[in-house]
């Protein structure tokens, strides 16, 4: 099924030029909507500081636990083991399909946003899918690698919320000292 649906998606690579360069800038530059979001959150006040904090923490999270899983799960991408319409930038071959680091961090930021502020968060999430369509039509990930991402991008702002007693003192010196400056 995740081998079928890959291909109904990726089929249509490379026939429309001005869809393909559509995802490819969703893939590669999509990250930056999310930036220019949590900067403009940052200047509003203090409570979107403190989301703004949140979402950091959840990131930052969700990169450790990405790096972690790639060092012991290997999963070939697509383009290894299947005649696919690859398109650029070209991945390493030496890198792993799952989790896909685009599609985990903009789930984490959506989670993260989505918590305090659900227009916004819901705009996001928007934005994180179809990061991850985007990863799936350039060749680049299986639609399982993008579920799993979706998923572990979630769940670590899901902990990050929860155990926000750990991280709101952090937070709060953060923003007291950001204020002094």
């Amino acid at each position: 099924m995740d081998y079928r649906i890959f291909k109904r998606i990726n089929e249509y690579a490379g026939r429309y030029q001005l869809l393909d360069t559509l995802v490819i800038n969703i893939s590669q530059k999509g990250r930056f909507l999310f930036l220019f979001i949590l900067i403009f959150m940052w200047f509003r006040n203090n409570s979107q500081k403190k989301i703004t904090l949140y979402t950091i923490i959840s990131i930052g999270l969700s990169l450790v636990l990405n790096k972690l899983i790639k060092l012991f799960y290997f999963k070939p991408r697509p383009f290894l083991n299947l005649r696919v319409h690859l398109l650029p930038p070209f991945p390493s071959k030496k890198s792993s399909s799952f989790p896909s680091k685009h599609t985990t961090l903009a789930f984490t930021a959506a989670t993260s946003v989505f918590f305090y502020k659900r227009f916004l968060g819901s705009m996001m999430y928007l934005a994180a899918i179809l990061t991850g369509f985007s990863r799936i039509w350039m060749g680049q990930h299986y639609p399982s690698d993008i579920l799993g991402s979706s998923i572990l991008g979630s769940l670590t702002s899901i902990v990050v919320k929860m155990t926000g007693w750990i991280w709101n003192p952090i937070i709060e010196r953060v923003i007291k000292a950001t204020a002094k400056g």
